[in-house]
């Protein structure tokens, strides 16, 4: 069971769940909603897609935790799993056959003839997730922009997997599609920005270790009141876009919605505002990720409100 234990912790469980609850809410909520139910092949290919997402995620936390075995003795010491639980070669291995197995069930869930793009995207996610292990999140910015593409694709690979690139397809495009776009870039969108928001705040909060091995995260380049005001701008960007969004869904007569947003997303996003600058330790910049993980959390779930509405 410690083994167990460990192995989850190793993987970050929780990342998965939201991997797993954000593509099984946009396939049943938004995609099923506009084009009604899949049949059968296409249900696995889903399926086929999450697994590959889970295992190429997990993949990438794995030896994310074996580049950072100094750091995390440092920023996080009692949650080091890397040779105090599980020996590094094994890291190594897991690693490994997780990323041959998300690259797998890629190839098995899309026909690589009409959708060798995604499989080569996948491939490349798994290169990312190592480069940034040892190199990208190092440097400024690059890693945290790196989280929140790969965050974002997420949701991406979905609508992608929808749309094949054939020009009888992209000549086609009706109103079903357009909206399905307009949804897809909505949501890919808050991913991108929240990621990268929780990111500069986890930087924050890792900053005594990133600083002693060499990292040139924002807060250490910038200073940490410049990754402050970074972290600030692009809080009001999304709670602006949030508040202009509340005003095209009301005439709709979606008031559970707007209340909805306003009291988990938008009200927890100003609270994160409002308390980013009064916080100055690793434990109140913890804090804050962690109520940006419940934004996340309450930003997926809003999707829910596709199949109360439409």
């Amino acid at each position: 069971m410690k083994l167990l234990s460990a192995f989850l912790r190793l993987i970050r469980w929780p990342n998965m769940v939201f991997i797993i609850l954000t593509q099984l809410l946009f396939e049943y909520c938004i995609y099923e909603r506009i084009y009604g139910a899949d049949e059968t092949a296409a249900r696995l290919q889903f399926w086929f897609i999450v697994m590959a997402s889970v295992f190429i995620a997990a993949a990438g936390n794995i030896i994310n935790d074996y580049f950072d075995l100094n750091i995390d003795q440092i920023n996080k010491p009692d949650k080091v799993v890397v040779n105090t639980v599980i020996n590094r070669r094994w890291v190594i291995f897991w690693h490994l056959l997780l990323s041959m197995l998300g690259l797998f069930f890629t190839v098995y869930a899309l026909p690589v003839s009409l959708y060798w793009h995604l499989v080569l995207a996948n491939m490349g996610s798994i290169l990312l997730l190592w480069f940034y292990s040892t190199n990208f999140k190092k440097q400024l910015l690059v890693g945290n922009v790196v989280i929140s593409l790969l965050t974002a694709w997420v949701i991406l690979i979905l609508f992608f997997s929808k749309q094949p690139l054939q020009i009888k397809h992209l000549l086609s495009v009706g109103h079903s599609e357009v909206r399905f776009f307009r949804l897809t870039i909505l949501y890919a969108s808050f991913a991108f920005v929240i990621s990268l928001i929780r990111e500069v705040v986890k930087d924050m909060e890792d900053i005594e270790g990133d600083r002693r091995y060499g990292c040139r995260t924002l807060p250490i380049v910038w200073g940490v009141n410049a990754a402050k005001l970074f972290v600030a701008v692009w809080l009001v960007v999304l709670i602006a876009a949030l508040v202009i969004l509340q005003f095209y869904v009301l005439p709709m007569g979606w008031w559970h919605s707007a209340l909805y947003c306003l009291i988990a997303i938008i009200a927890p996003l100003i609270w994160i505002l409002t308390k980013l600058f009064k916080s100055n330790t690793p434990a109140d910049f913890h804090r804050l990720s962690t109520v940006i993980k419940f934004v996340m959390l309450t930003g997926i779930l809003s999707m829910l409100f596709f199949r109360l509405y439409e």
